[in-house]
């Protein structure tokens, strides 16, 4: 009777382990979805800091620029 009882309960601890085994599968796949949107958006917000890194540094070459015509122009005009 007691190996009754157990070639019974073998199937359905097993469909219980296969449901088990799909919902880690199916969870595992979202955390992965996840995860690489995730480091999808990361690398979009670093090409925009880049970017305007970029941007800054053009700008501030630009004013050095300024400024040293403007020290020339002093300078000139010093010895004229």
């Amino acid at each position: 009777m007691r190996r009754v009882g157990i070639a019974l309960q073998a199937p359905v601890m097993m469909m219980s382990q296969n449901r088990r085994e799909s919902k880690d599968r199916m969870r595992a796949e979202h955390d992965y979805r996840v995860n690489l949107k995730a480091e999808l958006e990361i690398r979009h917000l670093n090409a925009k800091i880049d970017l305007l890194l970029t941007h800054q540094w053009q700008q501030l070459l630009e004013i050095q620029r300024v400024q040293a015509d403007l020290i020339q122009d002093t300078m000139k005009r010093r010895h004229d």
